[in-house]
């Protein structure tokens, strides 16, 4: 009988050390509360295993917004919705930003860039000045470190210069801006050749005679030959060619072409509503300003020069990199080509009211007509200067285009102030 309880008493040991086995068939394990001397398991680190798709912050100013209820918006979140589609192991997160200003693009750049790394975009819409201004900061990473050397065979010249700062490329071109003349056709039958020819026009010819950078000056200073660096890269300008433009404006201003109220004008703005307003006749404007705004007897030419050649000043918009995480450089870089694809360019350009900045999408862009003039002004258009030498350029320009145009200077006196201010006093 004793040895018979032994062998029951072993039964029942060994069918409870069994009971704590994990099983092997998919049914649960029963919990088994440690004692106070029983050492959990360490927790086993996962590695390489997903946790989902990857995250593409993408910053974009109002205006770009893809909730909007327009046509371009529209575009833009399908193309959104088609590039995740494609790449379900990506998702794509829009986040609005101001263009200017406290908490804007450059202030959130440089923000998060300091204290919030992880908070920074993979992806961002950038116009020229502010993409020229963040990649100085060292805010940017190039495309070429990431994706190779970005093919720009069908870029025009001026869209290769939007995309580039020093030798790199920090971003990726997808709307150009250009500055032309506009006329109302029912009044000027033909617009001006040249400057000259602009002078037998009734007019007015509106313009921001007052603008702080002088872009009109310095297209028509840059047209007609001049330089704005020396040979070792400085801020410089030449006494002929902008003694020339001077003298357009002299005698602009003695005839009706180039009234005083010019001289109030500091922005595109302003001499767009002038336009509008009946005051005047043509208006030195921005491609963007005349398609957003287009009326039936609006008719766009290219800028007029004093030479009658073929030159104007561009601007636009890029695709920069942001990010600092390694995993998300190549799927943004890809995003971003994916966005620039000239087919998609050529229909969202078009919707945007801006210039596509390839060749082949303005083969599909606008109508014909539409067509016809902005490829010609887009061949002849060059990037304008880069913000540090507009700052030293812009402001003895305007101030001495302003005294030619109320008349209270010569052109040739007003061209050496201009000169001698790039010395010092």
């Amino acid at each position: 009988m004793r040895y018979l309880r032994s062998i029951v008493l072993l039964a029942l040991i060994l069918a409870a050390g069994c009971a704590g086995l994990p099983t092997t068939n998919g049914a649960p394990t029963p919990d088994v509360a440690p004692t106070a001397t029983t050492t959990p398991p360490p927790t086993p680190q996962i590695t390489n295993t997903p946790s989902g798709p990857r995250v593409l912050k993408l910053w974009l100013p109002p205006q770009f917004d893809p909730d909007l209820d327009t046509p371009a918006s529209q575009m833009l979140k399908a193309r959104l919705e088609e590039f995740t589609a494609r790449r379900p192991d990506v998702r794509v997160e829009v986040r609005l930003k101001a263009l200017h200003g406290t908490g804007g693009l450059l202030d959130s750049l440089t923000t998060a860039n300091a204290a919030a790394p992880l908070a920074l975009p993979d992806l961002v819409a950038l116009p020229r000045p502010i993409m020229e201004t963040a990649a100085l900061k060292g805010l940017l990473r190039s495309f070429d470190e990431i994706s190779g050397p970005v093919n720009q065979s069908d870029w025009y010249e001026y869209a290769r210069e939007l995309a580039r700062l020093q030798d790199s490329t920090f971003g990726l071109p997808f709307a150009g801006d250009v500055l032309i003349l506009v006329y109302r056709s029912t009044i000027i039958s033909e617009p001006p050749a040249d400057l000259n020819a602009a002078l037998q026009l009734n007019g007015p010819l509106a313009f921001p005679a007052a603008d702080p950078q002088a872009l009109t000056t310095l297209a028509l200073y840059l047209a007609a030959g001049g330089a704005i660096q020396d040979e070792e890269g400085r801020p410089t300008l030449q006494a002929s060619p902008l003694e020339n433009v001077f003298t357009f404006y002299h005698e602009a201003a003695s005839s009706a072409l180039a009234p005083f109220w010019l001289t109030q004008y500091q922005t595109d703005e302003q001499a767009w509503e002038a336009f509008l307003d009946n005051q005047a006749e043509m208006v030195i404007t921005w491609t963007s300003r005349y398609l957003n705004d287009l009326q039936a007897d609006f008719v766009a030419a290219p800028l007029p020069t004093l030479n009658g050649n073929r030159y104007t000043l561009a601007t636009g918009w890029v695709w920069a990199l942001a990010t600092t995480n390694p995993d998300h450089r190549l799927p943004s870089a890809q995003l971003a080509e994916f966005l620039s694809e000239s087919d998609f360019l050529a229909r969202w350009t078009t919707a945007l009211g801006y210039l596509p900045p390839q060749e082949r999408a303005m083969e599909a862009w606008g109508t014909a007509s539409l067509r016809s003039f902005s490829s010609q002004v887009a061949e002849s258009a060059r990037l304008y200067p880069s913000e540090d030498i507009l700052t030293i350029l812009g402001p003895p320009l305007q101030q001495a285009a302003v005294q030619v145009l109320k008349l209270e200077s010569e052109p040739a006196e007003a061209a050496q102030a201009a000169l001698q201010s790039l010395s010092g006093p």
